[in-house]
């Protein structure tokens, strides 16, 4: 499983019959870490399974995991958003907000 966060939304005018009517959103990959959540500046585009919203921490799938989702056994997938994260957990400190690259943690 991976973390991410959305970023927006990713528009295909023509697919595969299976993706019609699919949302894609392109999400920014996470690292957690000690200190919390970090941008990786890596992106893909996910199908989104649950309605995600932009900013909003994800839990993404992928591969034959993705394929597994209910309603994606015949799609040509291979990440698929599964679910939206209220909090994560790291060193007994919750954390809802990513830390960016550029900015200073508190010790």
């Amino acid at each position: 499983m991976i973390l991410a966060r959305v970023k927006g939304t990713a528009v295909a005018s023509a697919k595969v019959d299976n993706l019609e009517g699919r949302k894609m959103l392109l999400v920014e990959l996470l690292d957690a870490t000690d200190e919390g959540l970090k941008n990786t500046r890596k992106h893909m585009v996910a199908i989104d399974a649950i309605g995600a919203g932009e900013e909003e921490i994800v839990v993404i799938v992928q591969g034959s995991s993705a394929r597994l989702t209910p309603g994606y056994k015949t799609s040509p997938v291979d990440a698929v958003i599964v679910g939206i994260v209220d909090t994560v957990t790291t060193r007994g400190l919750a954390c809802s907000s990513v830390v960016t690259q550029t900015e200073s943690v508190p010790q």
